[in-house]
């Protein structure tokens, strides 16, 4: 493979075998079955198989088609486990593996980045890819001035796959359903195209970055390695490397998920008024547990900038839920465009729905796992539950999508962390007037 595949042709097949061989497979496990197979190993068969080219096709293509399984690995504790188990595997690998590009590639890019020159910036440059991703690889060097750094080069190609596999994506996300049970695929994907432009220029990234570790500089909790240089399609950053998230979420101890997922929830909730901007690609494979106990992150490609720290409407909305104040939440939800016009929405209901936000802050310490995700997926989803009937009446304002998708997406992770998280605490620390509106006016000098 000499860049990702361009052709859009040839792409949107590849794409369109994901659902084609689920169907096929189905059907003939169904014929099995009719002959007297045993139902369950068919079903897990089958699972097994969809999953092993789910990868398969996902990593080949890179692109969006890669950052689409990624942004799905967040949300695998969300599906019924008898659905997930064969997946999760498969979509942990897409988060920090793919098919490498061949040295001459990387050369090729560098060249055009850096100038013909570019070896002289380095005493050392290692062609054999460290890690992976969605549009680039990663390339462990030594800086001329001696420093272990970290070579960012985008794939050739990234930009034309990345607009392509989106848009076949969007048109295929009906027939790609049944490959997540339990997940709404359609307004993933629109997340996604709204934020692939700001992801393809890593100077961007870059300015990104050097803001995000000059905030946390000296940070006893968070790490945020250096920039060096940057440039259109490529960046050095500082090599700086620990434990993966996947590694934790997959075998760490009780302890160690707790820990992680504390440090997860602090970098969260404490962005937006330290940085004025959010970390908006919370999957596991931009995440490490560095050796000294600090939370190693990666790659801001897709920011929300929020200059004026978390939108005050979302905060209060969670503190009306918490003080079970349904009147003035209701009246709060629709003065900023939170309900469709003409709803009969009625303020207990919209109390109820917002339980993801609010359970895990009722108590000191909240457990945070898969099957507490499942049902609340299950109750917002489901045709016959009063919350699905609910959750047609509200609307969510393009202001804070993103908040919102990042913020979902978080408590993902901590649910495959499995983990017992003082939630309470750390909102606490970083919006007061969560609990106490007196703490308004404190709040925005923090």
């Amino acid at each position: 493979m000499t860049d990702i595949p361009r052709r859009t042709a040839a792409r949107t097949a590849k794409l369109a075998s994901l659902p084609l061989g689920v169907a096929g497979r189905a059907a003939a496990g169904w014929g099995r079955r009719l002959v007297g197979g045993d139902g369950e190993e068919i079903s897990a068969q089958l699972m097994a198989k969809s999953a092993e080219q789910l990868f398969a096709v996902l990593g080949e293509l890179k692109g969006g088609a890669m950052k689409f399984g990624q942004a799905l690995s967040v949300f695998e504790a969300a599906i019924p486990d008898e659905y997930a188990a064969p997946f999760r595997e498969s979509l942990v690998k897409l988060q920090s593996a793919a098919p490498p590009m061949p040295a001459s590639d990387v050369h090729r890019m560098l060249a055009e980045q850096f100038g013909r020159g570019w070896r002289g910036r380095f005493q050392d440059f290692d062609d054999t890819p460290a890690a992976a991703a969605s549009i680039g690889q990663v390339h462990r060097a030594i800086w001329r001035d001696g420093r272990e750094v970290a070579v960012k080069v985008q794939y050739p190609g990234a930009e034309e796959a990345l607009r392509s596999d989106l848009r076949q994506l969007s048109r295929m996300s009906r027939l790609m359903q049944p490959l997540v049970p339990g997940l709404e695929i359609k307004p993933l994907i629109a997340e996604l195209r709204e934020r692939m432009e700001e992801e393809l220029d890593y100077r961007d990234e870059a300015e990104n970055q050097r803001i995000f570790a000059a905030a946390f500089d000296g940070d006893d909790k968070v790490r945020v390695p250096r920039v060096v240089a940057s440039a259109p399609r490529a960046m050095v950053t500082e090599w700086v490397t620990g434990q993966k998230l996947s590694d934790v979420i997959r075998g760490g101890s009780q302890e160690k998920r707790n820990q992680a997922a504390a440090l997860l929830a602090e970098f969260h909730y404490s962005a937006p008024a330290r940085v004025g901007l959010l970390h908006a690609d919370p999957h596991p494979g931009n995440f490490q547990v560095l050796d000294d106990g600090r939370l190693l992150v990666i790659d801001y490609g897709a920011v929300a900038r929020l200059p004026e720290g978390l939108p005050r409407p979302l905060s209060v909305m969670v503190r009306l839920a918490l003080e079970d104040k349904p009147g003035e939440l209701l009246t709060l939800l629709r003065d900023n465009g939170f309900v469709r016009p003409g709803s009969p929405l009625r303020a207990e209901d919209a109390v109820t729905y917002l339980a993801p936000f609010t359970e895990p802050l009722r108590t000191d310490t909240f457990h945070f796992t898969r099957r507490w995700l499942q049902r609340q997926a299950e109750r917002v989803g489901d045709l016959r539950s009063p919350d699905f009937n609910t959750g047609r009446e509200l609307n969510l304002p393009p202001q804070y999508l993103l908040v919102h998708r990042v913020t979902m997406g978080t408590l993902g992770v901590l649910c495959q962390l499995d983990a017992e998280v003082p939630l309470r605490g750390i909102v606490r620390h970083w919006q007061p007037w969560i609990f106490d509106a007196k703490d308004e006016s404190a709040g925005r000098h923090l």
